[in-house]
């Protein structure tokens, strides 16, 4: 029996999630919750860094004392959200709290990249899905705006990375989360520094990148000593959430696919090797790297963030909703009144999700939703018809079709979407389990000291130590009509 501490970091919200592994079944305890910490500062989003790796101290506090005296913490890992990074000055100083990944710099920033070096051949060299929050975009925007900085740094170290060298003092970037940048080969591995000399970024401060379930190095004699704790092995798990959430997939066979279902939902499917042709660049997918190497051949889809700026919004007017409550309310209203495309620009941004979903609606000719339950079911379906158009984009690329889509992750508490899910894709939806980015960052870290064999023998364990739930799909030719009507919409 080992336990396993996992510090899984999302948009949203942080926590500290404990992990027993007792022969071939997990158990999990939630030792410690916290609100992402951000602040705007002189007019841009920065995450605060000390607030956060103050929790997760905390957080380590609170899984050791929870245990017996006669048992320890094996071993830690960090994932979090991808693209957003810190930089380490001479002297191992952080030079500032890193950018959000939402800030407004990269605002028409890729197509003053394009200027330099075309799409094509970005994409070429890195097969990764353009999104203007992409690293290669964020380094492009601070070597504009803040050139001195990008000079006086020594390494740039992703969010995951950053926690790993506060917690040992190493220096290394594992491959997942590397995979998000944009700024890698993923046919090698390895850093495209080509593209980032063509678009005269510094390429001095890459670290050495290791793969997924690597150990890092033990735990800091200070941070021990402060924490209580003995000098735990730190991992590199699956650093990069998703990477993490799609390893506890609990899926057999070949022909599925997942949806890692939370702030973003992120869909796609296990492929041995990258999928870099002009299909894929027509569909904008992307190639990133999980556990054991495989490619996540995947699309990038606004999740949940748009009920959640939704909620924000009502909260903010005086009226508190759970997410529940929304639900339910969605449930109850008239469906297939009106859709919103989950990529257009505007929604990214934080701020005035019902005037943006009200200005999408009336610019496209929509009736504009006018109760919560309205505005909450216009997300959801519009989610579920984005997933179906996805589905096709992959069946089309890959040639074959999908049998069953698995959703993992806290989306999956959603019981309205999965049901819509299944039955706007016309296919059987495996939702579960709700803790997928735990749970993978867990048998990860038990990958990379030997107490689990492989990511096969990883899903073993998750299907069973986890109860999943099956959805059929039903009433799929009203869907089907409505899906025509969705790819019709334009603003």
């Amino acid at each position: 029996m080992s336990n396993y501490l996992a510090f899984d970091l999302g948009a949203e919200s942080g926590r500290a999630v404990l992990g027993t592994l007792d022969g071939a079944t997990l158990r999990l305890s939630e030792q410690h919750r916290f609100l992402q910490p951000n602040s705007r500062l002189n007019g841009h989003l920065h995450w605060n860094l000390m607030t956060q790796w103050e929790e997760l101290k905390t957080g380590l506090r609170k899984a050791t004392s929870s245990l017996p005296p006669d048992q320890k913490i094996t071993a830690l890992g960090v994932d979090t959200w991808g693209v957003d990074y810190g930089l380490i000055g001479e002297g191992g100083q952080v030079l500032s709290n890193p950018f959000m990944y939402r800030d407004v710099r990269t605002e028409r920033i890729m197509d003053q990249a394009f200027a330099r070096v075309s799409r094509e051949r970005i994409f070429q060299m890195t097969g990764i899905q353009f999104m203007p929050l992409n690293t290669l975009f964020q380094l492009f925007a601070a070597n504009r705006d803040h050139p001195k900085l990008l000079q006086a740094a020594q390494t740039l170290l992703f969010m995951p990375d950053l926690f790993n060298y506060l917690f040992t003092g190493q220096r290394k970037c594992e491959l997942s989360i590397a995979s998000t940048s944009q700024m890698i080969d993923p046919r090698t591995g390895q850093w495209a520094t080509d593209l980032l000399r063509e678009l005269s970024l510094p390429t001095h401060l890459l670290p050495e990148i290791v793969p997924s379930a690597t150990i890092i190095g033990p735990l800091r004699e200070d941070v021990a000593s402060e924490c209580g704790t003995d000098r735990i092995t730190v991992v590199a798990p699956g650093c990069h959430d998703t990477a993490s959430a799609v390893a506890a997939v609990p899926a057999e066979g070949g022909n599925w696919c997942y949806i890692s279902s939370g702030t973003w939902s992120l869909m796609g499917v296990e492929a041995d090797r990258p999928i870099i042709n002009e299909l894929s660049s027509s569909y904008n997918y992307t190639n990133e790297i999980g556990v054991g190497g495989k490619i996540r051949f995947l699309k990038n889809i606004m999740g949940l963030w748009l009920v959640q700026e939704c909620r924000r919004a009502w909260l903010k007017d005086g009226h508190e909703y759970s997410y529940a409550e929304l639900t339910r309310l969605a449930a109850q209203s008239r469906p297939f009144g009106a859709w919103i495309a989950p990529e257009h620009p505007p929604f990214g941004s934080p701020g005035r999700m019902l005037a943006k979903i009200a200005d999408f609606c009336q610019q496209s000719h929509q009736p504009i939703p006018a109760t919560p339950g309205e505005f909450v079911r216009t997300c959801l379906e519009s989610l579920a018809l984005t997933y179906r158009r996805t589905l096709e984009g992959l069946e089309r690329i890959l040639g074959h079709r999908i049998d069953v889509v698995h959703i993992v992750g806290g989306g999956t508490q959603n019981e309205l979407l999965n049901q819509m899910t299944a039955d706007a894709c016309g296919r059987p939806v495996v939702a579960g389990p709700v803790e997928a980015t735990a749970i993978g960052n867990i048998l990860a870290q038990a990958m990379a000291v030997g107490q689990v064999g492989s990511l096969a023998d990883a899903r073993a364990i998750v299907r069973g130590s986890f109860d999943v739930k099956r959805y059929e799909p039903h009433d799929t030719a009203a869907w089907d009509e409505a899906f025509g009507r969705f790819q019709k919409i334009s603003v």
